[in-house]
């Protein structure tokens, strides 16, 4: 590159005996084993493919060795610099791993793509003009210069491939995994792949792939392939040495035939006939790596917490630029606000300032938390789905933490959830006829706020915790069952002792008493009864709320309430999101 920019540092991996076991589905049956001692060494410099047939144990390996399984394993693994071991976290900074499947957000370009990935992962001690030079020098290096300004969702399959790798070595990497890069590829655009990762492992990478039935030509350009089967190791050295080893054991590879391929069919059939290959366990410095609880010194804390904060812009700025892209979804979401708004208030029409129709208020005020709840608890069980699997690369590979993100994600959600509550709660409130006075429409409005946001906690995290069909299901059903506990239907006095008392788990108790209180008490004159009716029973705002078991002067316990929902349960859904993330992608 033509900055300043330091090579990357040279890891080996090397593992000795590995066992890797899963539970049966039947748990009679005890412990599948996966790998069963496999053994080998993976050298920085060199490109190495993993073969087997399926089933081998290729993707438990894979995972091991990344660091995503770390239970149920019996073994050693090592990591060795050119100064001895290196401890895993150390480890892990420099481990990238690319995973099948390109995980990019759609909407960015190639350039905005690349920008981003610099400053999330080169931070601020990296100027402006060197982080620019690194991008384009990247982009050279993987022919990607052409498409700077094309949409990610607009690339070839290649191209995406090759975005995917490009994005997570502009900060120079020493160790690279990758799964699977060939697939959905042709031939001509996977040799190009192999020529490129090959570039990479010269200067000084550990260049790991999963590949499954390399042509001859893909096999050759490897510098060592490591075979399994039936989670043993059946061969591990150059491509080239593969086909006269197999012949030594009495297994001819015919003439023009696919050494890959062939080496695949043998050991999936004749694999009895084959002995494991001796591993010989080289001198290594035995280093205690232990993990201490070491307290960074005050420069270094504050260092971190600036790159934190400019991983916190950048993050937001991310947000606020996908909101912008997606243009469409939220004049789609302001028009259903202001139709909601419109059709409610036409339904309810002059509800609000009419004894005869008060409980007709009361209908709309629970429509209204019915409204505000289903309409951000369903696109909320999408949120994290739609994009877990570009966040699972992102925070596998040392982006950003968790916190910073989810906190970038609620910076510029809250906002947006607050005005489009302004947008339905200001239409519905003025056409329904409530008392036009500023401190109760804020007060009626702020209980609305404070009810999609509670929604959407629930919806954010069901989706983390369930599939979006499952997530979808449950929060519809949460939502019904939150609604019959709401004290209208039935009301509370119908209510037993029981179901009163589980009753204060409904976070829409707690909105409908809020948005009660809001329109009839703080001493509300008494309404108007209409001409032509001749007698209105609740024509006295204290007397409708003593029918309906509420007290104004629990409306600011009833605002504590809801917020206490909100930050508990959205909490929670970033702990379920974490422990979402921890599992293999």
């Amino acid at each position: 590159m033509s900055v300043n920019w330091p090579k990357p540092r040279p890891i080996d991996i090397e593992f000795v005996k590995l066992t890797y076991a899963t539970p049966h589905r039947s748990r009679k049956q005890g412990m599948k084993q996966i790998l069963k001692g496999v053994s080998g060494r993976f050298r920085s410099g060199e490109l190495t493919a993993i073969l087997g047939p399926s089933g081998a144990g290729k993707t438990s390996l894979f995972h091991i060795l990344t660091g995503f399984h770390r239970t149920n394993v019996t073994g050693e693994v090592r990591y060795l610099g050119t100064n001895g071991s290196v401890d895993f976290e150390e480890y892990r900074k420099a481990l990238r791993y690319i995973q099948q499947e390109d995980k990019l957000y759609p909407s960015f370009t190639v350039i905005e793509a690349m920008r981003i990935a610099a400053e999330l992962k080169l931070g601020v001690h990296i100027s402006a003009a060197d982080k620019c030079r690194i991008i384009e020098d990247t982009l050279k290096t993987f022919n990607m210069t052409r498409v700077r300004d094309v949409r990610c969702d607009l690339l070839s399959g290649g191209q995406q491939k090759r975005l995917c790798i490009a994005v997570e070595l502009v900060d120079n990497p020493g160790v690279v995994f990758l799964d699977e890069p060939t697939t959905g590829l042709d031939s001509l655009l996977s040799t190009e792949c192999i020529a490129t990762l090959k570039t990479l492992a010269a200067d000084q990478r550990t260049v790991v792939c999963v590949i499954h039935q390399p042509s001859a030509a893909i096999f050759e350009a490897f510098d060592k392939v490591y075979f399994l089967a039936d989670g043993k190791c059946v061969y591990q050295g150059p491509p080239g040495e593969t086909v006269s080893y197999f012949r030594e054991l009495g297994l001819c590879c015919p003439l023009y035939h696919n050494p890959a391929d062939y080496v695949t069919e043998v050991i999936s059939n004749k694999l009895e006939f084959i002995e494991e290959p001796e591993f010989v366990e080289e001198s290594v410095d035995k280093v205690d790596s232990r993990w201490v609880e070491r307290r960074p010194a005050a420069a270094e804390r504050t260092r971190l917490f600036v790159f934190e904060f400019h991983k916190f812009i950048v993050l937001l700025k991310r947000c606020v630029l996908q909101l912008i892209r997606q243009w469409s979804d939220v004049q789609m979401k302001i028009g259903l606000s202001i139709l909601l708004g419109i059709v409610l208030g036409v339904m309810f029409r002059d509800s609000g300032n009419n004894a005869s129709k008060t409980f007709d208020n009361i209908r709309f005020m629970i429509c209204s938390c019915v409204v505000l709840s289903y309409t951000t608890l369903m696109p909320a069980v999408l949120r994290f789905p739609l994009e877990l699997q570009v966040l699972q690369k992102e925070h596998f590979n040392n982006w950003y933490h968790l916190r910073t993100y989810f906190a970038a994600v609620n910076f510029v959600g809250i906002p947006y959830q607050v005005g489009l509550s302004l947008i339905y709660c200001g239409i519905s409130f003025v056409l329904t006829g409530q008392p036009m006075e500023l401190m109760r429409f804020l007060m009626f409005y702020l209980i609305g706020v404070c009810t999609s946001l509670t929604a959407e906690s629930i919806g954010l995290l069901f989706g983390t915790l369930f599939n979006p069909v499952n997530g979808t299901f449950f929060g519809a059903a949460t939502l019904a069952v939150m609604i019959s506990l709401a004290g209208i239907v039935p009301l509370f006095q119908h209510m037993s002792a029981f179901m009163y008392n589980i009753s204060y788990l409904s976070f829409l108790r707690y909105s409908l008493e809020g948005m009660t209180v809001a329109v009839y008490g703080f001493g509300r004159e008494k309404l108007p009864c209409p001409a032509g009716v001749d007698y209105c029973h609740l024509s006295y705002p204290r007397k409708i709320m003593s029918e309906l078991c509420m007290d104004d002067s629990r409306y600011w316990t009833n605002v504590g309430a809801l917020l206490v929902n909100f930050f508990v349960i959205r909490i929670l859904s970033c702990f379920a999101l974490k422990r979402r993330l921890s599992q293999p992608c």
